[in-house]
């Protein structure tokens, strides 16, 4: 198993990034470490959900009986749901 990297104390007691960089959020949960930070936080979420998309659409194809049994299992549940 790959070693994870150490990472650094935060002074303030909370977990800190494996790098070192410090990066604070405030109640919004947005950084306070760069203005745009929301809109750079949607660009990352964006791309990382095309990925996500792209990846399950290439297991798909790559493994096609596990894709049909996982749509037959979201139909099954999508017919036991009470609304």
């Amino acid at each position: 198993m790959p070693e994870q990297p150490d990472r650094i104390p935060d002074p303030s007691g909370g977990p800190s990034a494996p790098d070192g960089s410090d990066t604070t959020a405030d109640a919004t949960g947005a950084s306070t470490s760069e203005p745009g930070g929301e809109a750079e936080r949607r660009r990352r979420r964006a791309r990382f959900l095309r990925e996500l998309t792209e990846a399950r659409e290439l297991r798909d194809r790559v493994q096609p009986r596990r894709a049909k049994a996982a749509r037959l299992r979201h139909a099954m549940r999508m017919r036991t749901f009470r609304w």
